[in-house]
């Protein structure tokens, strides 16, 4: 019987149109608008100006702190302006306006498919480099990589967990990277287990990527410590505390990290990120991008550079389709819709889904009839329908007593309400009040 997580989750329609389609090298956009913001913590600082010619792989924003990421140049041109542009959520952010002449790389780039396999670094160096190199968390979460590599003192890691669950509906970006880049994983699964001092990795992949499964075990069985653990097919299992879980049966307690159960859990792209960072020079201004659909006319699978409008994505993918209803920024269970095609790809974009008209309207809402679906579905053993409850009333101190923040905003007590409510639209906002509530508590 494949492992699981025990608690909650679901199984929505998989969709996997790309599974098949090997990756694309979209080209460079005209013009690349990339966002100052794109991780978790501090804001980067802008270090170039207007007018600056830049090359490929520079630094243009600093990392402010600790919990923060350098930004890098993704193209190489003139730098237009540095003004507001849209984010992937939206919001107006700042963002360094590059018009691209030419695709001049920073020298010290090795930019050839040559596999390096020998690493004659030190731990110390390769948090470093990741730093340096500005990578984040591109699971989703975007949180810089290098303060994950450094473990806090007084704790261990025992277990290096990878994430090849790819878990969410239509996404295939991982899962292609498995089977095209396999060996560059394994390399920077080295990597990080000499970063973090840990003899014991395992590889998390549902079964229902039985071609990744095979070649990534083939594979494993030649680097020492590497396991491959084929999952049951169960929405959220991509969740940190799902996979851990899942693999080694361990649960990370409320308001805890993975760290705090001995675990550090990369995706493969962060891990191949991290492998062409050390080995090659090359800072993070990439990512594979899955530009999907039932109506799109070519979907596929691109390897894309940040600050490139989705806009161009969806041209590459055979253009807008006529029944478009909405366009989505990552999966249809935890992505969010945008509302412009000028949107630019951040480092953590990982899919533009087009959804048709007759599948994004919201049907009415509702009485909660006290089912209990959405509390079944729970893979976090929460209450959604009381925390909507408390969320829309502003009883905050409620919200919060109810682990509010222990929400991973996986969408499955919505996906399950036969009464259409809509209960991550009011626990999201019942996590964000409560966050700066905590906040400012603590200030």
């Amino acid at each position: 019987m494949p492992k699981t997580f025990p608690k909650g989750g679901v199984h929505p329609p998989e969709n996997k149109l790309t599974a098949t389609h090997k990756i694309e090298v979209l080209p460079s956009p005209k013009i690349a608008y990339i966002p100052i913001i794109q991780h978790i913590g501090a804001p980067s600082t802008v270090i170039v100006k207007k007018g600056e010619d830049v090359k490929v792989g520079q630094i243009i924003a600093k990392s402010s702190g600790f919990v923060s990421a350098n930004i890098h140049a993704s193209v190489s041109g003139k730098i237009l302006k540095i003004d507001e542009t849209l984010d992937t959520s939206g919001y107006k952010r700042m963002a360094v306006h590059i018009e691209v002449a030419g695709d001049e790389w920073m020298p010290e780039i090795d930019n050839s498919t040559t596999l390096i396999k020998d690493i004659n670094i030190s731990a110390e160096e390769i948090i470093s480099k990741v730093a340096q190199a500005g990578i984040v968390g591109l699971g989703g979460a975007t949180f810089p990589s290098h303060v994950k590599l450094s473990v806090p003192k007084g704790k261990k890691c025992e277990y290096f967990i990878i994430n090849g669950v790819e878990c969410e509906p239509y996404l295939t970006s991982d899962h292609r990277l498995m089977l095209e880049k396999s060996e560059e994983i394994m390399v920077g699964i080295q990597i990080i287990m000499k970063a973090l001092n840990v003899s014991k990795a395992i590889i998390g992949i549902e079964n229902n990527k039985p071609d990744a499964i095979e070649k990534m075990t083939q594979l494993a069985n030649s680097y020492p410590g590497v396991t491959v653990e084929a999952l049951k097919v169960q929405y959220p299992q991509g969740g940190e505390k799902q996979l851990i879980k899942a693999v080694i049966n361990r649960e990370v307690p409320s308001g805890g990290l993975p760290i705090d159960v001995g675990c550090v859990v990369h995706n493969v792209g962060t891990i191949i990120a991290i492998y062409e960072a050390v080995q090659k020079n090359k800072p993070l201004f990439q990512s594979v991008v899955t530009v999907t659909g039932k109506s799109v006319k070519k979907p596929s699978n691109f390897l894309v550079r940040v600050g490139t409008p989705i806009r161009d994505l969806i041209e590459a993918a055979g253009g807008l389709p006529e029944d478009t209803g909405k366009i989505i920024n990552g999966g249809p269970m935890m992505g969010k819709a945008v509302y412009s095609l000028d949107v630019p790809v951040a480092k953590g974009t990982s899919a533009v889904l087009i959804l048709p008209q007759d599948e994004v309207k919201r049907r009415p809402m509702s009485s909660c009839i006290r089912c209990a679906k959405c509390v079944s579905a729970c893979p976090m053993g929460l209450e959604p329908y009381l925390l909507m409850v408390a969320a829309e009333m502003e009883n905050w101190e409620r919200t919060e007593a109810e682990n509010v923040m222990d929400c991973i905003e996986c969408g499955s007590c919505s996906y399950t309400c036969p009464a259409d409510r809509p209960l991550l639209d009011y626990i999201r906002l019942g996590k964000s009040t409560v966050s700066k509530i905590i906040r400012a508590r603590k200030n």
